[in-house]
């Protein structure tokens, strides 16, 4: 079935960028929207950005928007987040989540989303 598997994440200077990577294996390709979320420790899992299936939406949290893009690639089943600008309150593990197949619209939702990788850290120092 699904597999997600998150990289790009490491430790990064504040105003610095980094480009998160959401690679999709074990499935044929789908019409799935896809997103990522972020949990700093001690705190509730938030919305960052989210994609639909064609690409043509994306949707942004205030907090990210601007700086952050999310993108992706069909050929590779790929999902990306690049992110400018990094504050130190952009700390926390990076989630990509996925939509199942025929969801093609995105959401800020995380009970929108079906199947989730394990994360990757991002660490913005001051």
């Amino acid at each position: 079935q699904v597999q997600l598997l998150e990289s790009g994440g490491g430790l990064v200077q504040a105003g610095g960028s980094l480009r998160l990577s959401c690679a999709a294996s074990g499935r044929t390709f789908s019409r799935n929207a896809m997103a990522w979320f972020r949990q700093a420790p001690g705190k509730e899992r938030e919305f960052v950005a989210a994609i639909s299936w064609s690409g043509g939406s994306t949707y942004y949290a205030d907090s990210v928007k601007v700086r952050f893009t999310i993108s992706r690639d069909y050929a590779k089943n790929t999902v990306y987040l690049q992110m400018n600008s990094l504050k130190p309150e952009d700390t926390a593990v990076y989630y990509c989540a996925s939509r199942k197949s025929n969801n093609v619209l995105p959401s800020s939702s995380s009970r929108s989303y079906d199947y989730w990788g394990q994360g990757t850290q991002v660490t913005v120092s001051s």
